[in-house]
């Protein structure tokens, strides 16, 4: 979606197909922090639960045994930080994106009852509720190392009909020789039989193909909204690093508001030469801007930080997953990041276990939040009780 939220490494909104991104346009830059294992105290103990109105039937977690091979299951409560989670925002979470799994049917079907319940549910609720029907369990890189958290955002550019000196990048539909455009470099020189459906300036285009959607905002006040078409087939490589490598910016530096910064300073054949290290390239379809929210790879709108882009072939969409990232290395990372999210999206560099890009929201102040994520991770499988 949008502006680079995680140029960090990689990213692009996917809308159904994700292309990949933003979070790894710095996934490519610097290495992984350990992560630090904190000690945790001992599990702690839920409040007193005063069942709702309409009472919710009462399930009795049947967690598996816990002397086998990790991961061990667990009590949602023995989770880092489950105390201080906002639990009547992660149930509404959960109502709302687990309808894509067919596993936790039941779950799935108590979870939107309660939600339907007038007034709605309580903190309190919530929580036992959660716990009645959850556990979880960690998951983990097969070699022990660190997962790594992005994010990404659901972008706003300024765009024009017709093209200017500063607008001459265009918004291209899929064209009649997908097959055989070729990478970037000539896609531009213009190998492509597509026609042009907007035009942007240069930084702004590279940036919306790494979110692969986005708005775009006319002079005259009309939002068209942008959404992936199709991809050259060539891989995405981030140009974080390279960027870094080169001494275009410093290492610690490579945020997304760095690097689209650099690149509108240096518009022209300079830029373009960096941005041609990633040969991949979106094509898009624009269309009416509808107001609604993004709508990830799963087919359900985004609700910011509490859906996660991830790899479909470890995880399934409509999964609830507990995160925890601390300790970012980006100028300008907030410290942590941590909580129950939704697995609802997926990005073309969004690959491995532990590996998650986190839907930030729309606009400016997102995007700029979006773009200094690069976080150690640890995940955790939250599954219901059969």
């Amino acid at each position: 979606m949008a502006s680079v939220a995680g140029l960090v490494g990689v990213k692009r909104f996917r809308t159904g197909l994700w292309l990949g991104a933003v979070a790894v346009l710095m996934a490519a830059c610097v290495s992984s922090p350990k992560l630090p294992q904190p000690p945790y105290g001992p599990p702690v103990q839920p409040p007193v639960y005063n069942p709702p109105s309409q009472p919710v039937p009462p399930v009795q977690p049947a967690l598996p045994p816990q002397d086998g091979p990790r991961p061990y299951a667990l009590p949602l409560s023995a989770l880092p930080g489950w105390a201080s989670e906002d639990h009547a925002g992660a149930l509404r979470a959960y109502a709302e994106g687990c309808g894509v799994k067919r596993d936790g049917a039941r779950a799935c079907q108590q979870a939107k009852a309660l939600m339907a319940t007038y007034p709605a549910p309580s903190a309190d609720a919530a929580r036992q509720f959660l716990e009645q029907w959850f556990y979880a369990a960690e998951v983990r890189n097969d070699d022990g190392s660190n997962g790594l958290l992005t994010s990404y955002f659901a972008p706003e550019y300024p765009a024009r009909a017709v093209p200017d000196a500063e607008f001459d990048a265009p918004v291209l539909s899929r064209p009649a020789n997908l097959a055989s455009v070729g990478d970037r470099r000539a896609i531009e020189a213009g190998s492509a039989q597509s026609s042009a459906l907007a035009w942007m300036r240069a930084e702004d285009l590279f940036f919306l193909q790494i979110q692969g959607s986005g708005n775009l905002i006319f002079p005259d006040g009309t939002r068209m909204r942008a959404a992936y078409a199709a991809d050259n087939g060539q891989r995405f490589v981030g140009i974080a690093r390279p960027m870094a490598e080169r001494g275009l910016l410093p290492q610690n530096g490579t945020s997304g508001d760095a690097i689209r910064a650099w690149l509108a300073r240096h518009r022209g054949a300079e830029a373009r030469e960096v941005m041609n290290l990633n040969p991949r390239y979106i094509f898009f379809t624009v269309a009416r801007d509808d107001g609604r929210e993004a709508v990830g790879a799963a087919g359900i709108p985004l609700t910011a930080r509490r859906s996660i882009a991830v790899d479909p072939s470890h995880w399934t969409y409509g999964e609830p997953v507990w995160i925890e990232a601390d300790g970012g290395n980006l100028m300008g990372a907030r410290g942590s990041y941590r909580g129950w999210v939704m697995a609802l999206d997926t990005g073309s560099a969004i690959r491995g276990r532990v590996r998650a890009d986190l839907y930030m929201g729309t606009g400016d102040a997102a995007g700029q939040e979006a773009g200094s994520v690069r976080h150690p991770l640890r995940m955790w499988r939250l599954t219901p009780v059969q």
